[in-house]
């Protein structure tokens, strides 16, 4: 494997241009001989220079600190990544660790063995390292009562919306507090001569959000809990079967762009940069994400831009507070060095993650690292985040790739009106049993 090596040859050792070249032979063996180096391998999903840059000086800075440690980072774009990383679970060329989506693979990955458990060091003394995270992050990264990975990276998905459009219409954000509410908001907008929503069918994936957050709303954390591992009426549950049909309410108002079920997520990006819908449900980055995919590179201005939450449901068990989006840590192999724990302390403790937030590369998992964030729009999301009583990664992820495929189908299906809300529920219950 190709690593950027971080460490040089000879640590703290200065030689003068006139040092003899049996003085500098000396001088080398005693070196090799007392300050053999423990290798930590870390391999992460990375292809921005800047932000690669950034993690070679966390690894410089740890380094400087620990002599007798070599940290060598290996990045690679997803695709590669995700070719390369099974293989290398079960050699002996296995990274320390490694970036992680959380979800369905990384249950996997523990139940196969290839990983670390990590519950007894994280809860020692009391908790004390598990409690420098946000308690969402710990337990959204835990499966089978086993913590899996170190968490560093947490997101939300929220309706971001244009505040222009939103007057012109007469619509208010802050009223909006139900789907009710959201639907009522929707029809006031298609009123006033507005496309209501910039959607993304052709990735299908964006449009799982919709499905997803009905069904936390509307089941809570038990129904969906209960559902993913075989339980009770699984995706049957009637609280499902109710989160299709306001789905399909949803898309009977044809509150979407045209063309919407061919739109790709940068398309819909687009969309809502340039104007042309006035509410987008995405990513915490969606303000320069919106900018980078406008048709004049420019997109919506910051402060033009609005974000809230996802609505309660009338007589759920969801709460508001309960929250969808991406939880990313990093998978800690079964092989890992002491050092490789040591440093992923550092890695992931409030001071770095305080930094990197600075840098606009995370919202952090770290307890109140989210100060260092400086972006309004993020910074309204982390927090968002810091309140979450339940923090659920993305449904197509916790489920894992092949029940996730049909979350994803079925979502689309059931807005466009092409799939029952029972038939979709019964399409994932049959998949989820295949498993």
């Amino acid at each position: 494997m190709t690593y950027h090596h971080k460490a040089t040859s000879l640590r703290g050792v200065r030689i003068t241009a006139l040092a003899a070249a049996t003085a500098l032979s000396s001088l080398l063996s005693v070196h090799a001989a007392s300050a053999a180096q423990t290798v930590v391998k870390w391999m992460h999903v990375e292809i921005v220079p800047a932000y690669i840059e950034a993690w070679e000086e966390v690894a410089k800075k740890y380094e400087a600190q620990h002599p007798d440690v070599d940290i060598q980072l290996q990045f690679l774009e997803n695709e590669a990544f995700k070719a390369k990383l099974p293989t290398l679970l079960q050699s002996d060329a296995a990274p320390d660790f490694f970036y992680s989506w959380g979800g369905g693979v990384l249950r996997q990955q523990a139940q196969t063995g290839a990983l670390m458990d990590l519950t007894q060091a994280m809860n020692a003394d009391g908790g004390k390292w598990a409690k420098t995270y946000k308690p969402a992050a710990v337990a959204g990264l835990t499966f089978d009562g086993k913590i899996s990975a170190v968490p560093y990276r947490m997101g939300t998905v929220s309706f971001f919306y244009n505040r222009e459009l939103f007057a012109k219409a007469g619509v208010k954000a802050e009223d909006i507090k139900t789907w009710t509410d959201f639907l009522g908001a929707v029809k006031t907008l298609k009123a006033a001569g507005i496309t209501p929503i910039a959607g993304g069918g052709g990735d299908k994936w964006p449009l799982h959000f919709y499905w997803s957050y009905l069904v936390m709303r509307n089941g809570g954390q038990q129904v969906f809990e209960a559902a993913k591992n075989k339980q009770g009426e699984g995706f049957m549950d009637p609280s499902v079967i109710k989160a299709g049909e306001q789905l399909a309410e949803l898309g009977k108002l044809e509150p979407f762009q045209n063309g919407y079920l061919g739109a790709s997520w940068p398309q819909t990006l687009g969309t809502f940069g340039d104007g042309r819908a006035a509410i987008l449900l995405g990513f915490e980055n969606t303000e320069p994400n919106q900018r980078k995919n406008a048709g004049d590179g420019k997109g919506l201005a910051s402060d033009n831009i609005g974000r809230f939450g996802f609505p309660v449901v009338e007589g759920g068990a969801g709460k508001a507070t309960d929250t969808l989006g991406g939880l990313n840590g990093w998978g800690v192999t079964k092989n890992a060095s002491p050092a490789a724990i040591d440093f992923l302390r550092f890695l992931t403790s409030q001071e770095t993650e305080r930094e990197l937030a600075a840098k606009g590369m995370i919202i952090p998992a770290a307890v109140n690292a989210e100060e260092g964030l400086k972006d309004r729009l993020v910074r309204e999301s982390a927090d968002q985040l810091a309140a979450s009583t339940w923090h659920q990664n993305f449904f197509d992820q916790d489920l894992g790739p092949s029940v996730g495929r049909v979350v994803n189908d079925v979502s689309v299906e059931i807005l466009s009106g092409q799939m029952t809300p029972e038939d979709g529920a019964q399409a994932i219950q049959d998949a989820i049993e295949l498993e």
